[in-house]
């Protein structure tokens, strides 16, 4: 398995626990990791698959609200589930994770998934928001 697999379980399971907050971070991980399009997940990729949730659920607050003031016409209450989810993601990878993830890589993984879950917009409004969250943190 690969970290994109990795972060493939971490976006369907925020995408999944956007409904149904209550339900455990660890039990919806390891539902999403037994989908079937889901090859050889080991040990390592599901604990980056759940440090990327915990860290997205933990940091809820402070990354919606950093990602909320990129764009005044596009509040994150507006946004689909894959496209919020998928900003949350990166900008945890970029600025929170322990293990930081170079910038380009996370929005390039992250437009790489926006291609397969999201719609025909989502590659293009994805990388805009994260370039400017990039740019807004280099000030």
């Amino acid at each position: 398995m690969s970290r994109r697999e990795a972060r493939t379980i971490a976006l369907r399971s925020l995408f999944a626990l956007d409904f149904n907050g209550d339900q455990s971070v660890e039990d919806t991980v390891q539902f999403m990791a037994a989908e079937d399009d889901i090859h050889d997940a080991n040990e390592n990729d599901l604990a980056y698959a759940l440090t990327l949730v915990q860290g997205v659920r933990d940091h809820l607050a402070d990354l919606d609200g950093e990602l909320d003031t990129l764009n005044p016409d596009w509040k994150l209450e507006r946004m689909n589930g894959i496209d919020r989810n998928l900003l949350r993601m990166a900008d945890f990878e970029i600025y929170y994770n322990a293990e930081k993830v170079p910038a380009p890589v996370a929005i390039n993984e992250a437009v790489e998934l926006a291609k397969v879950y999201g719609g025909d917009e989502s590659p293009a409004f994805v990388n805009g928001l994260l370039g400017s969250l990039v740019k807004k943190h280099a000030q």
